[in-house]
């Protein structure tokens, strides 16, 4: 079923989304568009303990997903198992699931969303659209994406609900 899902999408090429996609993607590779927005937050004391806890959330997800899960599940790539499909990036070399960008985007949104709603809500587009293209590049199952959101999601939940306890017992910097 998810190959289905997959081959849909697939069926959606235009050549717009085509230049589209890889760059969507691009912004998610190793977390970048994150990160770089986590660093712009610790600039100001208004926004830094979102911006710090974002850069928590994200090093969660990347133990827990990336180096845990990814390699204990070993999950090969949509396009390792039907190579049929011309990939428009270059074909990546680990493994499928959880989907990385897709966790690190949630987790980072979410945060967002918890601290700022309407700039959460901006947030939680593009890590909608960095997974989409995901699938559209034909290089994540679609639960690998659904792995990624749930794990992102509660990752930032967990860590944003431990900092406010910590904070109103004054054990951590405000």
């Amino acid at each position: 079923m998810e190959f289905e899902i997959l081959y849909a999408i697939q069926k959606m090429h235009t050549g717009f989304l085509d230049l589209f996609m890889p760059a969507v993607t691009f912004l998610g590779d190793t977390g970048i568009i994150w990160i770089i927005i986590a660093l712009l937050m610790l600039i100001s004391k208004k926004t830094r303990k979102c911006g710090f806890l974002i850069l928590v959330s994200m090093a969660v997800c990347l133990i827990v997903g990336n180096i845990g899960l990814k390699n204990m599940i070993a999950r090969d790539r949509p396009c390792w198992v039907d190579p049929s499909v011309q990939l428009l990036i270059a074909m990546p070399e680990d493994y499928s699931f959880p989907s990385g960008h897709t966790m690190h985007g949630f987790t980072a949104a979410t945060m967002i969303f918890m601290y700022y709603k309407k700039a959460g809500i901006a947030a939680l587009i593009l890590a909608a659209v960095i997974a989409f293209s995901r699938m559209y590049l034909f290089v994540h199952f679609p639960t690998d994406i659904l792995a990624g959101l749930v794990i992102g999601v509660l990752t930032a939940l967990l860590v944003y609900r431990l900092a406010e306890k910590l904070i109103k017992r004054k054990t951590f910097i405000s």
